[in-house]
């Protein structure tokens, strides 16, 4: 019987393709939102929520396995570092120093009212630069907008990436990852509870947000420890869609019944080998953030008189442009740099600092005989 493991190939599989194809989910989600000032829901989920669990979920499974790859605390840190917060810190320099000033002068006031006035663009930069967004309006610029006055209101969602990141550390350095999967099916089943709580209207003290993120995360986590004992059968991945659907229909937050059966699915697509196109450019990253101010700079630039059905496609169109840029100039730059030495020093220049009783015993730096230090 074929089961994840054996049907997950690192090297073919579908899942950077279902990841752009989230991305553009989300893109569509967003620019209906931004168009028309409201999205279709069902219950209390979107097309953005699909889109952006089916994003947790993947990340999920594949962080979870870097970590076991990688066997390295500071090196996992370092790979995660890289994927997000260049791209992420120049995004908010392009969206403050170059899209606020363009939407004010498209609106017909000077470009300098993005930095002189209250909120500005260098405090947006600033402010925001820690990943945990605070500040999402830049001199009341988009105040007329359907959407109001964010210049990217799904940045949001790369603060809790950065704490499930969070989560795995913590599991792998405790040993949970390899010798305690139970832990992570305990938490599974935790986040499962307080969801339910949640639909039932009984008040929880986490935030909903950390809930609903972190079950979706946690059950791409459990997908990759427990890979070997998945089965991975056409009627099941059926069963999961129908099971997915019904949840969506039944109750205000689908994940009640549905999280576990769309995690199945989604996986199921994503190691099919007829999904298992090569995608040499990973513009899922760049789509994602990107297509909030593209959006708005086209609502702002009398795009809004279009209909939804063309505003929308014609408002990826535009992100994709950015998101190539973002690509080839920021992401795989940064991403080259994957193997350099920089954790392992870092990591080290800390050991030392650490009373040696108290050091790893296989993380002791070991001293050149010329009393400096030699790095292996």
């Amino acid at each position: 019987m074929a089961t994840l493991q054996s049907r997950f190939d690192p090297r073919r599989n579908g899942l950077d393709v279902l990841r752009l194809g989230f991305a553009v989910l989300v893109a569509v989600s967003h620019g209906i939102d931004i168009h028309t000032g409201h999205q279709p829901q069902w219950g209390s989920a979107t097309l953005g929520d699909f889109g952006l669990d089916g994003f947790f979920i993947l990340s999920g499974f594949l962080v979870t396995r870097s970590f076991l790859k990688l066997d390295s605390l500071p090196r996992f840190i370092w790979h995660r570092f890289l994927r997000i917060m260049p791209g992420f810190w120049v995004c908010l320099v392009v969206v403050g120093l170059l899209v606020a000033p363009l939407a004010a002068v498209l609106q017909g006031t000077p470009a300098s009212t993005a930095f002189t006035s209250d909120p500005s663009a260098l405090r947006f930069v600033l402010g925001n630069a820690a990943l945990l967004m605070v500040q999402y309006d830049i001199a009341g610029i988009l105040a007329n907008t359907p959407q109001g006055v964010s210049f990217n209101g799904a940045l949001w969602t790369l603060f809790f990436e950065a704490g499930c990141y969070g989560l795995v550390a913590v599991a792998g350095v405790l040993g949970v990852l390899r010798r305690r999967r139970w832990l992570v099916a305990a938490l599974a089943v935790l986040l499962a509870v307080l969801t339910v709580f949640q639909e039932i209207g009984v008040p929880i003290l986490v935030n909903d947000r950390v809930v609903r993120l972190a079950f979706v995360f946690v059950l791409g986590m459990l997908a990759h420890l427990y890979a070997a004992r998945i089965p991975m059968r056409p009627d099941l991945a059926l069963a999961a869609a129908a099971v997915f659907l019904l949840s969506v229909v039944l109750f205000t937050d689908y994940r009640v019944l549905g999280a576990a059966p769309f995690a199945y699915a989604c996986l199921w697509v994503g190691t099919s080998r007829r999904m298992a196109w090569s995608v040499r450019e990973d513009l899922s990253y760049g789509i994602y953030i990107y297509h909030w101010p593209a959006l708005q700079l086209m609502t702002v630039a009398g795009a809004a008189k279009l209909s939804t059905t063309m505003f929308v496609p014609l408002g990826i169109a535009v992100a994709t442009v950015p998101a190539v840029l973002s690509w080839f100039l920021v992401e795989q730059p940064a991403l080259s740099h994957k193997h350099s030495s920089v954790p392992d020093r870092v990591a080290d220049r800390v050991l030392m600092a650490v009373p040696p009783r108290w050091r790893p015993r296989d993380h002791r730096p070991e001293r050149a005989p010329s009393g400096r230090h030699r790095h292996p």
